[in-house]
């Protein structure tokens, strides 16, 4: 236990991960749960996704997302993009971070955008090169990192080789999504260990699904190995639109009460984090799967 860190970053993902799952909503609710995000705390959030309006329409207004917002100083703002195309429209756009994905499943990455592993791998040196000409960081997503639903497992090996590709072209950061909730700690253990071996001082990030209620469990086991960087989503908004199947993001306000109780500093207000799960919930139309939302921290008590 002594590994486990006093603090760690959270980045909210909802407004983007979450929201390109639902029918579309509208440009300026959009807006308003953003800005009541940025002032949970929360100091990272991944706003938009500037891809193809064909492809996902619930990403459609991301300019208009992006622009409409407050963006207060304390808090950084990020965009997923596919490709070098996507990359340049946020960059235009002046987003000051942006992320790429890669599938680590050659299957899953080709039904994701159409084409393969090392094909995106390619693709992705470019985007690099093109953000830190702009002065802009760039983030590698490995997703599928534990597992795909059309190829089942995914080696380690194959995992850690799609990140080195990624680490030797540039990226700032790796991060290992569990795009469908394959997850287990075992596997996280495994996976993390063998990456942290190869590369211990690359920033890492772990984005987990919900998918199989193994969630926070694959978090703690995170934590002991000292990750201190994890995605979640407001509500536990979530999912892929290509993995069947793969609904439910960690929430965020699950994370932060958990890490909270013990004594992980995260700097998020968990009150008014639930209430932007109240309003992501309005805004949605339909029940979140958070429980926090449902029963809220444990220290309520019944009057």
């Amino acid at each position: 236990m002594s590994d486990i860190p006093d603090r760690i970053s959270v980045r909210e993902v909802g407004p983007r991960d979450g929201l390109q799952n639902e029918k579309p909503v509208p440009t300026q609710d959009k807006i308003e749960l953003i800005d009541r995000l940025s002032a949970t705390g929360i100091r990272r959030i991944e706003a938009v996704s500037f891809v193809r309006p064909q492809a996902i329409p619930q990403m459609a207004d991301a300019d208009e997302v992006w622009h409409g917002i407050e963006r207060p100083d304390r808090v950084r703002y990020s965009a997923l993009v596919p490709n070098l195309r996507g990359a340049r429209r946020a960059l235009d756009a002046g987003l000051p971070e942006i992320e790429v994905v890669v599938s680590a499943s050659d299957t899953h990455n080709r039904k994701n955008v159409n084409r393969s592993t090392e094909e995106s791998l390619d693709d992705i040196a470019s985007v690099i090169d093109e953000a830190h000409q702009r002065g802009v960081t760039c983030q590698v997503i490995v997703a599928t990192a534990w597992g795909c639903p059309y190829e089942g497992d995914v080696p380690v090996s194959r995992v850690v080789g799609v990140a080195r590709r990624a680490v030797a072209d540039g990226a700032d950061s790796i991060s290992f999504g569990d795009t469908t909730g394959m997850a287990t700690p075992g596997r996280v253990w495994s996976l993390v260990g063998e990456f942290r071996s190869a590369y211990p001082d690359m920033p890492l990030n772990l984005h987990f699904h919900n998918t199989r209620g193994a969630g926070l469990a694959n978090v703690l086991a995170a934590l002991e190995l000292g990750v201190t960087d994890f995605d979640a989503s407001v509500g536990g908004l979530g999912g892929c639109p290509y993995a069947p199947g793969a609904s439910g993001n960690i929430a965020t306000e699950e994370l932060v009460h958990m890490v909270a109780d013990m004594g992980i500093e995260t700097g998020v207000e968990l009150d008014a984090l639930i209430d932007a799960a109240a309003d992501a919930e309005r805004i949605v139309g339909r029940e979140l799967p958070s429980q926090v939302l449902r029963a809220g921290p444990r220290t309520r008590t019944v009057h």
